[in-house]
């Protein structure tokens, strides 16, 4: 029934106006707002919604993961726009955040509403 469907993620903030700024102008996202909610347009369009719920409860798993060919340097650009990466107790991080040499390059950062975005190289 749902083969052929297009279908899309979503993404629930408590603060739709933090959320804009942050996608838009620290991560460099494309974004538009429609009825009175957020538009991310991701690469490959597939593009995501984001919605303002107050009480939301952020998401404790990556919602996103950004390719980037250099994890690294990704993190180098993220934090100097004040993007900060999450430290994650048992999981062995450079001094940046950034996991190496278990699987893919991999580091975790969140949105102003806590939810868990990744950079993460190619596989």
């Amino acid at each position: 029934m749902l083969t052929d469907t297009k279908a899309y993620s979503g993404i629930a903030v408590r603060d739709l106006a933090a959320a804009r700024q942050f996608y838009g102008e620290v991560l460099g996202l494309r974004v538009s707002e429609d009825h009175g909610n957020l538009w991310l347009h991701l690469a490959g369009g597939r593009d995501t919604l984001v919605y303002e719920q107050p009480t939301a409860t952020p998401a404790s798993y990556t919602v996103l993961n950004f390719e980037v060919d250099d994890v690294g340097a990704a993190v180098g650009e993220l934090t100097a726009r004040g993007v900060r990466f999450q430290r994650y107790d048992g999981i062995p991080q450079d001094e940046h955040g950034v996991m190496r040499g278990q699987g893919p390059d991999i580091a975790w950062f969140t949105d102003p509403s806590g939810n868990v975005f990744s950079v993460i190289a190619p596989d």
